[in-house]
């Protein structure tokens, strides 16, 4: 049966607010420190992916849950604005929607979230015509949703079932577990694992300067492995080749939700049928090219934008 739909995305969806940058440590003790810049923008890996997707031309949905307030309504009405599909966002009546703030100082930042619904959102809030419907689903934030976590190697073997490819960014681990056994029993119905560096090498347990290596050992357990690495680019091991593409020549003004834009770029160039070099290039662009504004969506590029700036990078390699 024809696929109705290019992607769905399953996850986390809130507002953020981002604040900075910071000039010194967060000071407690009601201190009142001023930064130069603040917004209100939309947050959650899966909900800035979904929206960069969108950009980039797919047909997107989302599932997932937020709560009966004006947050949940500000998600709601983003994505929709960003023409993404949310017949599936879940109003949950008993739990608030997510909170993140994001303070900023240099080209770091601290992330502060309230789970509110995350907790609460499970593999059954994700309708089976969606999961039948989509050539691809992706999943974010799996340590945040742990209910959703233990459904998701049905949910992902499912849509394989129907003819789907499927990919997964686990996130940051607030408990700083890094459960290997929920992993074991995910991975295997993975097709696109998509962490970045540092998530890599906590997921692989291996610390080594060696970025390789941790992708290599990744990938023996299941999935393509596709490493996000911030200015330095991106690389990609698939169980026998290890790619790498280049960062772009940029200056960032917010790299909030950069990693998820990335993600859109790689799984829009997947769909459009690139091979993985060129999937790997197109991702980096993606992401390079979210960070030009304040805010995860704000700045994210559509696909003749990214493609244009590939081939400039073809013509002027670094």
């Amino acid at each position: 049966m024809p696929h109705s739909l290019d992607l769905l995305v399953v996850g986390d969806a809130n507002p953020d607010v981002v604040v900075g940058p910071l000039d010194a440590p967060l000071a407690f003790g009601q201190r009142e420190q001023l930064v130069p810049d603040g917004a209100l923008t939309l947050g959650g890996s899966a909900a800035i992916m979904a929206c960069g997707a969108a950009r980039l031309g797919l047909r997107v949905a989302f599932a997932g849950r937020v709560g009966d307030d004006d947050a949940g309504r500000y998600v709601r009405d983003t994505l929709d604005a960003h023409g993404v599909d949310t017949g599936a966002l879940l109003v949950d009546p008993r739990l608030p929607t997510p909170l993140t703030v994001v303070l900023t100082r240099g080209d770091d930042r601290a992330i502060v979230t309230a789970p509110g619904t995350l907790p609460a959102t499970t593999a059954a809030d994700v309708p089976a015509a969606l999961l039948a419907a989509a050539r691809h689903v992706h999943a974010a934030s799996y340590f945040l949703l742990p209910a959703l976590a233990a459904g998701l190697p049905e949910l992902l073997r499912t849509a394989r079932s129907h003819g789907a490819t499927t990919s997964l960014d686990t996130n940051d681990d607030p408990s700083d577990r890094w459960d290997p056994a929920g992993l074991d029993a995910v991975l295997p119905h993975t097709d696109y694992l998509l962490p970045n560096a540092a998530e890599a090498r906590r997921l692989a347990g291996l610390d080594g300067p060696d970025l390789g290596k941790a992708a290599a050992a990744l990938a023996d357990r299941g999935p393509t492995v596709v490493v996000k690495n911030g200015a330095e680019g991106a690389l990609c091991h698939d169980g026998h080749t290890l790619l790498r593409t280049p960062g772009i020549p940029a200056r960032p003004v917010d790299t909030v939700g950069a990693g998820d834009s990335f993600d859109a770029g790689f799984v829009a160039a997947l769909l459009a049928g690139l091979a993985l070099p060129e999937a790997l290039e197109l991702a980096a662009v993606c992401g390079a090219l979210s960070t030009r504004a304040h805010g995860g969506t704000t700045a994210q590029p559509t696909w003749d934008e990214a493609f244009a700036q590939v081939t400039r990078n073809g013509e002027n390699p670094a």
